[in-house]
């Protein structure tokens, strides 16, 4: 039940299975994108919504922002479910990182970052809308939402950056040493995108068009994984797909494009 005079949490129970690592892509990515956000902010409030059953992952996005972003930033990690809430107890090092119990309503707070990964994941895609705009609604001033999902060692990954204007951007990410080819991450889209890998899709144009330049590049595999994924976007950029960044975060197994890109038809 929730606490007296706070609203009830918005949402329902995850599996909640986690691992050590495995949001460290993501976490990288938050550092460079949003890290200025956070060094302007009156209070660098960042949540962790749906940490899952244990607090690892809370806890190393807590010590990647102090150390690369602000030292006085604040995590805290939000679990609908009150038996997690209770045993993530013993890891809380507060102010810096503490754990309560919320859902998409975000507790009452007002952060300025709001990491969800692998929540939505797990409801239908009519459901995923309303829970940006809950979400969002709730933001600090130019806060952003970022949404997405990652298999269980974090090798593949996708996620969209979301401010109170909808979807920003689409990034995906991979281990480039373990990647077989970019089709694969076809299974970690976003679930606002999962369903829409299909012909006549932007999304399946988009994967179509990286993987067939992957193959292209495959002469550059022996000078290994990251110069044959470079080769392969600087291809599809020349071909006109609007990739955003530059190539220093492309070598981290990278891609991003602005969301009319891709977004569903």
């Amino acid at each position: 039940m929730a606490d007296r005079g706070r609203q009830r949490p918005v949402g329902v129970v995850t599996r909640g299975t986690t691992n050590p690592n495995r949001l460290r892509r993501v976490d990288n990515w938050i550092v460079e994108t949003c890290g200025d956000r956070l060094r302007v902010a009156a209070d660098p409030l960042v949540v962790d919504l749906g940490y899952g059953a244990t607090p690892v992952t809370a806890v190393e996005l807590r010590e990647r922002l102090a150390a690369r972003v602000r030292a006085d930033v604040r995590v805290v990690g939000l679990e609908i479910d009150p038996v997690r809430v209770a045993a993530a107890a013993p890891a809380a090092d507060p102010p810096g990182l503490t754990f309560a119990r919320g859902g998409f309503e975000l507790a009452g707070l007002r952060p300025t970052v709001v990491r969800a990964f692998n929540v939505l994941r797990q409801y239908d895609e009519r459901e995923v809308a309303d829970a940006w705009r809950t979400v969002t609604d709730r933001l600090a001033p130019d806060g952003v939402l970022v949404e997405g999902t990652c298999d269980e060692l974090g090798r593949l990954a996708g996620w969209l950056l979301i401010d109170a204007t909808g979807p920003r951007t689409l990034t995906l990410a991979a281990k480039l040493t373990t990647l077989e080819g970019p089709a694969q991450l076809a299974e970690r889209l976003p679930k606002a995108l999962i369903h829409h890998n299909v012909p006549g899709e932007r999304i399946h144009a988009l994967l179509r068009a990286l993987d067939n330049a992957w193959h292209a590049a495959a002469g550059l595999a022996p000078f290994g994984p990251r110069q044959r994924w470079l080769t392969a976007v600087g291809t599809l950029r020349s071909a006109g797909w609007p990739v955003l960044d530059r190539p220093h975060r492309w070598r981290h197994g990278e891609l991003t494009l602005p969301w009319p890109t891709i977004s569903p038809t």
